[in-house]
């Protein structure tokens, strides 16, 4: 299955969110500018992109199945969308896997929203991972946001991280979350059957996401190895040895939560000496992130300290 949420036909989990924002498009009060906040591989994108083919298939053949939530893949705007050529639709994230979004890239879009549109639908922008505008990008956007050109919607989608005030208090923000038991029935859809015929049930981390959990599943899988036969502590000292942190960047991002899961699960937080190791190691972690540091340092550390101490 491909994650992309620009392909995902179908919305899992987040369905009284999606049907909150179709009524309050129905009622025309569906705001101009809107936020979605919530971790990462909640499915937000795949939302957004719903959204937007509810309100643009509206008056075309094969049109958003609301009764289902689905996508009909045979609507032209789907269709335009996926070629990426919808003249409606304009999608915003960093290039090439870089770390902020740069400021031409909102220049460009200013000077594209300003041009006459091609027909009378309503205009959508969607702003994947907008925690990585930087300083000057946020700045150039917030002059549009301010008065933005008619008919337009604008979309910002942030992996609950911090985002600037300015940008923040000029949208709505709709925070998403799914309980323990809404992920799990997320992923058996995802995979088709029941998650925990592909992972022990000590890797099951009540914290994260379905979308994490599929791409942990799946990643594993095609690389030979069953998450079936490992324990957390194992597993981490095969992502150590391995080095499988620098395949992928989501399953870096996902061992460092599973570092902090190790610390929650196995290790007792009543000693002041686990405190100060916990301590320690999240703010490597923060650092790690923030400042772009060595991680291979951060885990081979984490292994010989905490796994083998």
């Amino acid at each position: 299955m491909i994650l992309k949420p620009v392909h995902q036909k179908n919305l899992y989990g987040l369905n009284d969110f999606f049907l909150n924002f179709v009524k309050l498009y129905r009622k025309n009060n569906l705001p101009n500018k809107i936020l979605i906040s919530g971790d990462e591989g909640l499915g937000k994108s795949t939302l957004a992109f719903h959204l937007v083919n509810y309100v643009l298939s509206r008056d075309e053949d094969y049109s958003y199945d609301l009764k289902n939530l689905q996508i009909n893949q045979e609507n032209k705007s789907y269709k335009l969308t996926i070629n990426a050529s919808n003249p409606n639709l304009t999608l915003v994230d960093s290039l090439n896997d870089k770390k902020s979004i740069d400021i031409n890239q909102i220049r460009d879009l200013i000077s594209n929203l300003n041009k006459s549109s091609f027909n009378n639908k309503e205009r959508f922008v969607i702003i994947d991972n907008i925690e990585k505008l930087n300083i000057n990008s946020v700045n150039a956007l917030l002059k549009i946001l301010e008065e933005p050109p008619q008919n337009i919607f604008f979309i910002l989608i942030n992996n609950d991280r911090f985002i600037l005030p300015t940008l923040k208090s000029r949208c709505i923000n709709f925070n998403l979350f799914l309980n323990h038991q809404n992920t799990i029935c997320v992923v058996n859809k995802l995979l088709g059957e029941d998650i925990f015929n592909h992972i022990n049930t000590d890797l099951f981390n009540h914290y994260t996401t379905p979308g994490k959990l599929y791409k942990l599943i799946t990643f594993f899988e095609t690389n030979g190895y069953n998450l079936k036969d490992y324990q957390l502590k194992d597993l981490l000292k095969l992502i150590i040895n391995e080095e499988l942190y620098k395949k992928d960047i989501l399953i870096k991002n996902i061992s460092f939560e599973y570092f902090e899961f190790f610390f929650r699960k196995e290790l007792s937080l009543i000693k002041s000496k686990t405190f100060d190791i916990h301590n320690y190691f999240i703010k490597r972690i923060n650092e790690t992130k923030k400042f772009n540091l060595d991680e291979e340092s951060l885990f081979n550390e984490f292994e010989y300290k905490v796994l083998n101490g």
